[in-house]
């Protein structure tokens, strides 16, 4: 039995029986997290980790899609494959009883730390991918408190693009992947970031809202030493003209997307 707390919601993630608990007055997860991690390519045997994972929405989602069902066989032994890095302890605390709703604590498991402070809470090249779906904005500018839930989750107030790169870094094994949703306003600042730290973009998708607009989002792989060419997917069109969802997109949530 699983205790909501005051605010607190449980609801679907449509995939694989997966459920989650998020909180209206704090950050819930967007279009933004789903489409990272469907853009994620499994590796067999792998081990995740999710750098500001907020609601636990992403590793999460990783374990349903790898075809951990709740309440699945849990004699796994050794260190859960999916980890998710939490600053906000009341956060943390809430992916983690989202963990134990769906009894899966044996592959996902949440920590509440620091994503500047990977390289003292974890070995160095221990990761085969690493996600994070960061803050966008940078600064605090205009924020009458920059530390509310919300405002961490979208601007950069307690870590920055660099930041976020450089633990990607520490973290992955050679070979490995970085997997990152972002603005594609900051593309030529993501590829500066990326380059500086031996992270190889190897993978684009940009997301439009409609078929005629700009896009709004846009989805990147890295991989750790790779060499020098990417590939650009087709873009992902999110709302028909009449506003419904494009059966690309459904394909998406519903987890049936190939790449």
């Amino acid at each position: 039995m699983i205790n909501l707390k005051t605010d607190e919601r449980i609801d679907d993630l449509q995939c694989n029986g997966y459920r989650i608990i998020q909180n209206g007055k704090m950050f819930c997860f967007g279009m933004d997290a789903v489409l990272l991690a469907n853009f994620v390519r499994h590796k067999p045997g792998a081990r995740y980790i999710d750098l500001g994972t907020g609601t636990g929405v992403i590793p999460l989602l990783l374990a349903a899609k790898d075809g951990y069902a709740p309440g699945s066989d849990g004699t796994v032994t050794g260190d859960p494959r999916f980890i998710g890095v939490e600053i906000q302890k009341e956060c943390a605390e809430m992916a983690s009883r989202s963990v134990l709703l769906n009894d899966v604590a044996h592959v996902v498991r949440i920590d509440n730390g620091d994503i500047k402070e990977v390289g003292c809470n974890y070995s160095k090249a221990s990761f085969d991918v690493v996600t994070s779906n960061p803050p966008y904005i940078k600064g605090d500018h205009g924020l009458d408190n920059p530390y509310e839930a919300k405002n961490i989750a979208r601007h950069e107030v307690l870590v920055t693009l660099k930041d976020v790169v450089a633990a990607a870094a520490h973290l992955l094994k050679p070979g490995g992947s970085f997997y990152m949703v972002h603005k594609p306003f900051r593309l030529a600042e993501i590829f500066a970031e990326l380059s500086a730290a031996k992270l190889e973009p190897k993978r684009m998708q940009l997301v439009h809202p409609y078929i005629d607009k700009e896009p709004n989002m846009v989805l990147i792989e890295a991989v750790k030493n790779g060499g020098s060419m990417i590939k650009i997917a087709p873009p992902m069109i999110v709302y028909n003209r009449d506003g419904s969802y494009t059966e690309q997109l459904l394909a998406t949530y519903e987890g049936q997307a190939k790449h």
